[in-house]
């Protein structure tokens, strides 16, 4: 598919049967091809549910509408945490959910079908059922994801000890055994923050800062951009003395203790953390793209419901009406519009005043103000896009 003329973005529209729903069909298909295909189309079909009173049907209407709300979002934020789960391959998202094009398309399709073994009142068709469900998926995504990024978060914790200035970062990873005089009753061996363009100062002074330091005691052990890691051993007296007068040179002591069981301790959270986060990141992503699918389809099974209900209150009794699913073609949208009112315009007469102020206002909510002479629901996959 040619990516700048197809959208990812359906609408699910119905008319009422002309002589048979296959004319109906017909004539969309003729009046949206005959101007060099506005939109890719298929039919949409709902099985006849039974009807109650009109009262209940304007329930229906209005319960649906939330449920559309609620399910959308549930929706959105399955795709969402998909895109953060995979981090730094967000453009293998598309693959993980349904949600390029033509697999959109083949699945919306396809729930057409798992409509007609539900060809049961309207009352019944299991609106808790849905809700049940698509709700269920919701809190499980809360506490999965509240697991995972509580890992993740100790886990980034972690690697920002160890990365960052030497002013602020773990040494663990950095020094040696060998690097300290260990077990001394009077000497100490200290880390020094010498910045690279005072590391000459270094050389010549640290023996002299203070008394009681070991001469020829200092190596570089560690250099990042700005700075070396240098140690230096002298008596554990000489420390504090030493610590000041370092200062006015800008060499800055580490308050570090070389301490290998915590050192290792560190190490091990940190293996077990990253171990954590792999085991969990396969079936984690497994759940994501079952239940978004899940959701997914729920939510279209909301909006055939939605155009039922709709069909039968605008169009009356006999239940007699065509459900189409329209992809548009991105360029051509405003042309589409047109085409579609000209074809449906004399169902509702008072659409003619309404459909120029709406034509081009995005963001319009579209249950309330959005209006046109035939019934229409949009399918906005473009929420799934993620960059």
């Amino acid at each position: 598919q040619d990516k700048d003329t197809k959208m990812t973005e359906f609408w699910l529209i119905s008319a009422p049967g002309e002589k048979t729903c296959q004319q109906t069909w017909e004539k969309l298909h003729a009046a949206t091809t005959k101007h060099n295909n506005l939109s890719t189309n298929s039919k949409f079909n709902i099985p006849d549910l039974k009807v109650g009173t009109l009262d209940v049907l304007v329930g229906l209407s209005d319960e649906l509408a939330k449920l559309d709300a609620f399910v959308e979002s549930v929706v959105k934020k399955v795709a969402q945490y998909m895109a953060d789960v995979l981090e730094d391959s967000k453009d293998k998202v598309q693959e993980n959910l349904l949600a390029n094009g033509g697999k959109v398309l083949t699945t919306i399709l396809e729930i057409d079908k798992s409509f007609k073994n539900n060809s049961s009142s309207l009352d019944t068709v299991p609106f808790l059922f849905i809700f049940k469900g698509v709700n269920q998926i919701d809190n499980d995504l809360k506490a999965r994801a509240s697991a995972y990024n509580n890992l993740k978060g100790n886990l980034q914790n972690l690697e920002r000890k160890n990365a960052g200035s030497l002013l602020t970062r773990s040494l663990a990873d950095i020094v040696k055994k060998e690097d300290f005089v260990l077990d001394s009753e009077y000497l100490v061996t200290l880390l020094v923050i010498v910045p690279k363009s005072n590391y000459n100062d270094w050389v010549k002074q640290y023996e002299t800062l203070a008394e009681m330091i070991v001469p020829r005691s200092s190596n570089v052990l560690f250099e990042d951009q700005d700075s070396y890691l240098c140690n230096v051993t002298l008596f554990k007296k000489a420390v504090d003395d030493f610590k000041h007068k370092a200062r006015e040179y800008k060499f800055m002591v580490r308050d570090f203790q070389y301490n290998e069981e915590e050192m290792k301790a560190d190490k091990e959270e940190m293996n077990r953390l990253s171990t954590d986060k792999k085991k969990q990141f396969g079936p984690l992503v497994r759940w994501l793209k079952v239940n978004f699918s899940e959701a997914f389809i729920a939510w279209i099974h909301v909006k055939a419901l939605r155009v039922f209900v709709e069909s039968v209150l605008r169009y009356g009794l006999p239940v007699n009406f065509q459900a189409m699913l329209l992809q548009p073609n991105k360029k051509t949208m405003k042309k589409l519009r047109e085409v579609l009112y000209e074809l449906y315009k004399h169902l509702d007469s008072s659409a003619a005043a309404i459909i120029d102020a709406t034509m081009d206002i995005p963001g319009l909510n579209l249950s309330q103000q959005e209006y046109y002479p035939y019934v229409y629901y949009k399918i906005d996959c473009n929420l799934l896009e993620f960059k």
